[in-house]
């Protein structure tokens, strides 16, 4: 059963990557920034199962694209 809530926490859980604050803020540390022609799924350090999933989701639309939007979001330098 899928939680009800799905915030970034749960969608590191998805993608099979440590879940808690300091893993994720490590995690977009280490990769950020994301150069902006790159898309979030193409990405080079997700696996093949990891990028489908990221890709599916934002194509359809699905239930967990706000939360792979929110990840997009951090993964990207900020115009400003």
């Amino acid at each position: 059963m899928e939680p009800a809530l799905k915030d970034i926490g749960t969608l590191f859980e998805q993608l099979g990557l440590p879940a808690d604050e300091a893993s994720i803020d490590e995690f977009i540390a280490s990769h950020y920034p994301l150069p902006d022609e790159v898309k979030l799924s193409e990405a080079p350090f997700w696996s093949d199962s990891q990028a489908a999933f990221l890709k599916a989701e934002i194509l359809e639309d699905a239930e967990w694209a706000p939360i792979v939007d929110e990840l997009n979001v951090r993964l990207h330098a900020n115009k400003a």
